[in-house]
């Protein structure tokens, strides 16, 4: 799955201007966000309907969901703080503040936010004449179909991602964060780039569990999203609107 030479793009083959007009942008941008809040919550909402839990949800949203629980946050707050913190980290890396990146990085977070907590009360069931949720799994059957689920939820992410970086209009931090990984310090790797990029959940979750002595959203499911969704991310570049190039790419100096 993980097709080396569709995950990596050096910077040169990127575009330093933008080729398509903002009312397309605006239109990727809008599919892409809702393709990537659903993907996430439908890893959540899969892995808590499983008993004992073992599936676990996208490795982010595991980790923003255990830290949640250990401070008492809800889904929408804990998305919007974590994603202040990782908005100041990008700074560091590209060199410079940007309030035009960072501002973007917010819009980003507010939407988006925003849809993760519409999408979790929907597939939770709690808008019950459209939707009655998803019930727990009880049979072999059904934990094959959740799974499934699962990763298609982590595939929906990476598909996502790579939309709205080639986009470039305005980036979820972390999605904003890996890909100044992958063109500064990994020569277009996507695969690498989102490997490094899990650092600071991966603390996020060292944390939750010192305070909680326990991890949830955490299992087969985060394996899987660790190891294949920068791959997806990478082939997508190529297979998901293979006409969008990126666009006006700033990740500082090398």
């Amino acid at each position: 799955m993980t097709n080396l030479k569709n995950s990596e793009e050096t910077a040169s083959q990127v575009l330093n201007g933008r080729t398509i007009s903002m009312s397309k942008s605006i239109t990727f941008f809008i599919i892409s966000l809702v393709i990537n809040s659903a993907g996430n919550v439908l890893t959540l909402v899969t892995s808590a309907q499983i008993h004992p839990s073992y599936l676990g949800s996208a490795y982010w949203t595991a980790a923003e969901a255990n830290l949640a629980v250990a401070f008492g946050w809800n889904l929408f707050w804990t998305f919007l703080i974590l994603g202040v913190v990782i908005t100041i980290l990008n700074a560091i890396l590209v060199g410079h503040w940007e309030w035009r990146r960072a501002l973007g990085n917010l819009i980003f977070m507010v939407p988006f936010s925003a849809l993760i907590q519409f999408f979790e009360d929907f597939f939770l069931g709690k808008y019950p004449a459209i939707f009655s949720g998803f019930p727990p799994a009880k049979t072999p059957l059904m934990i094959g179909f959740y799974i499934i689920l699962n990763f298609i939820g982590v595939a929906m992410i990476g598909t996502a991602i790579s939309i709205y970086q080639r986009v470039n209009l305005v980036l979820h931090p972390a999605d904003d964060l890996m890909q100044i990984l992958r063109f500064k310090y990994f020569k277009g790797n996507a695969n690498t780039a989102m490997w490094a990029s899990y650092i600071p959940p991966t603390l996020m979750a060292i944390l939750a569990f010192a305070i909680t002595r326990q991890f949830t959203n955490l299992g087969i499911g985060t394996i899987f999203a660790f190891l294949f969704q920068g791959g997806i991310t990478g082939i997508a570049d190529t297979k998901v609107f293979p006409k969008l190039k990126h666009q006006a790419l700033d990740v500082g100096k090398e």
